[in-house]
C-alpha cells in the first residue's frame, strides 16, 4: 500500500505535485498523460482521473487531491466506509492559497498532515475539527502513540462533545504511559481512585486501565487498554494451544484483567520451541518472547519450585519470566493447571 498519494489534474497541479515531492521524497505523484512534461519523477497515468482517485483511495494511507474540494467529495462519496478505514484525504487548491483537512481529519492523520504541508508551502491550513479548532483533547486519539485501544469506541462521539462543550470530566489512570498529556484542559481533572471520580461532578470519564471496569460507569466512559500485562507461561513440549488459551482466559477472568492490555506471552527458551505456544501467539496476535535459564534464575519470584528447578534449571518460569520482562509488579502469582501448564501476569513497569 502507497504511504501518501498527490493527485493533480492542472498544469500548476503538476507544478505544486513537483514541489511537494520535493519535499516529501516517497510520496507518489500521479498527473494525466495530456499534461505530461516528461518529468520521470511523476507517474503519468491513461485512465480517467474519475477512475485513478478510486484506485488511489483504495491503496492509499493518505490522498492529497489538488483540484476542487466539491469534486473531490463527489468522486469518493459513493466509497467512504469508516473513519477506522477511510484514508486521509486532504485538498489543496491551484494556486496553493489552501490546505484542506476533508476526511478521516484526526484517526486517519489529515489534520496534522494538513498543517505540516501548509507550513512547508506556505499556505493557509483549513482544519474543521472541534477538538482542534478548540484546542482541546481529541478523545479518539489519546494514547494512540502508545498503541493503546478503546474498548467500545461507541461512546466517543458523546464524550467528545462533552469535551469540545467543556463539560467537566473524569480521568482515572491505573496503567500505560503517564505522560500521554502536555497540558490538560480546564474542564479534565485527574482522580487517584474511581470512588472518587464516581462522586465527582464529572459528566463523563475517561479510563486508562488494564482491570475489568464496572458495567454502568462504562456507559458514560471512554476506557482505553494500554498493553500493559506480560503473561508468563511455565509448560511442557506437549502443552497445547487450546490448554494455554484456557489457562490464560481463567486467569484473566478471575483477577479481573482485560485481554486487550496484554503486551506479551513470555516462557522459558528451550532447546525447540514449544508449538502450542506458537500458535497460542499467533492466535491471540501476540509477540512471544523467550527467556534464558540463567536470566530466570537470578529472578526472585515468590513461589519457587524445587521440581522446575529440577528439569528446567531454574525454580521458577511463569512468574520469573513475567517479573523479567515486564521489569514491573507481578500481579497474579503462579496459578497451576495440571499436569503441564503455570500462569502469572505482571504489569509492566512505567
Amino acid at each position: 500500500m502507497e504511504k501518501t498519494s498527490v493527485l493533480v489534474i492542472t498544469k500548476n497541479g503538476v507544478k505544486i505535485g513537483q514541489e511537494l515531492k520535493e519535499i516529501f521524497r516517497d510520496w507518489r505523484v500521479f498527473a494525466p498523460n495530456k499534461l505530461s512534461n516528461k518529468n520521470i519523477e511523476i507517474i503519468w497515468y491513461s485512465e480517467p482521473t474519475s477512475e485513478k482517485i478510486v484506485e488511489l483511495f483504495k491503496k492509499s494511507n493518505a490522498l492529497i487531491c489538488l483540484f476542487s474540494l466539491g469534486a473531490v467529495i463527489r468522486l469518493i462519496a459513493p466509497h467512504l466506509k469508516d473513519k477506522k478505514t477511510d484514508p486521509a484525504v486532504i485538498v489543496i487548491d491551484d494556486k496553493k492559497n489552501f490546505v484542506i483537512s476533508v476526511l478521516s481529519g484526526h484517526i486517519g492523520g489529515a489534520n496534522k498532515l494538513t498543517q505540516e504541508i501548509a507550513e512547508k508551502i506556505g499556505a493557509l491550513p483549513i482544519v474543521t475539527t472541534a477538538a482542534d479548532v478548540n484546542k482541546t483533547l481529541a478523545v479518539d486519539l489519546i494514547g494512540r502513540e502508545f498503541n493503546w485501544k478503546i474498548d467500545d469506541d461507541s461512546v466517543v462521539t458523546k464524550i467528545s462533545a462533552d469535551m469540545v462543550n467543556e463539560e467537566p470530566i473524569g480521568v482515572f489512570q491505573q496503567a500505560g504511559e503517564r505522560d500521554w498529556y502536555k497540558k490538560l484542559p480546564k474542564n479534565v481533572s485527574i482522580y487517584q481512585t474511581l470512588e472518587d471520580m464516581k462522586k465527582s461532578n464529572s459528566k463523563s470519564y475517561l479510563i486508562i486501565s488494564d482491570k475489568v471496569v464496572d458495567s454502568d460507569l462504562v456507559k458514560e466512559s471512554i476506557v482505553y487498554r494500554p498493553p500493559s500485562l506480560v503473561i508468563g507461561v511455565g509448560l511442557h513440549w506437549d502443552t497445547t494451544k487450546e490448554t494455554i488459551r484456557e489457562g490464560i482466559d481463567h486467569c484473566l477472568e478471575k483477577f479481573n484483567l482485560s485481554s486487550k492490555s496484554i503486551a506479551k506471552l513470555v516462557s522459558i527458551k528451550k532447546p525447540q520451541d514449544v508449538q502450542g505456544l506458537i500458535d497460542a501467539g499467533k492466535e491471540m496476535e501476540i509477540s512471544v518472547e523467550y527467556v534464558n535459564r540463567e536470566d530466570l534464575a537470578e529472578i526472585s519470584a515468590p513461589n519457587p519450585s524445587e521440581t522446575v528447578k529440577t528439569f528446567e534449571g531454574t525454580a521458577s518460569v511463569s512468574e520469573a519470566a513475567a517479573i523479567k520482562v515486564s521489569k514491573g509488579e507481578l500481579i497474579v502469582e503462579k496459578q497451576k493447571f495440571p499436569p503441564n501448564l503455570t500462569i502469572a501476569i505482571a504489569r509492566i513497569g512505567n
